[in-house]
């Protein structure tokens, strides 16, 4: 397979993946916020309680919706914009590991992969 082709892949995907988890951690941080009894409710966060972790969440998620845009419209930015805000979602993953360990490690390996994705993109030898 032609590793042009491979790398564009990755950044699409990468771009699909920071919408669905933008998309998602808009939802989370809604629910949090509203003290929603989906989340555990005597669980220990390492800031503050369940109301703050969903405004954080829900910060997250639109910064993920807008690197996707972002990724999607093409150009260098989004590309340094995505690794950016895929950064920052593995440490607010790794942050949320004490009140959720399972999710925050599969929240954690995927924004690893993206900014993976992201980083290994050579857009020089991108199809047009």
């Amino acid at each position: 397979m032609n590793d042009a082709l491979r790398g564009y892949g990755r950044a699409m995907f990468a771009a699909i993946l920071l919408l669905v988890g933008g998309v998602l951690g808009v939802i989370y941080g809604i629910a949090a916020i509203s003290n929603s009894s989906f989340f555990a409710g005597s669980t220990k966060f390492i800031f503050s309680d369940l109301k703050t972790w969903g405004w954080i969440t829900l910060i997250l998620g639109i910064l993920e919706l807008v690197a996707s845009v972002s990724l999607f419209r093409g150009g260098t930015f989004g590309r340094f914009y995505g690794i950016t805000i895929g950064a920052l979602n593995a440490i607010g993953a790794l942050l949320s590991i004490s009140a959720y360990p399972l999710w925050s490690i599969a929240l954690f390996a995927l924004s690893i992969w993206i900014v993976y994705g992201l980083a290994t993109y050579d857009p020089d030898a991108a199809l047009p």
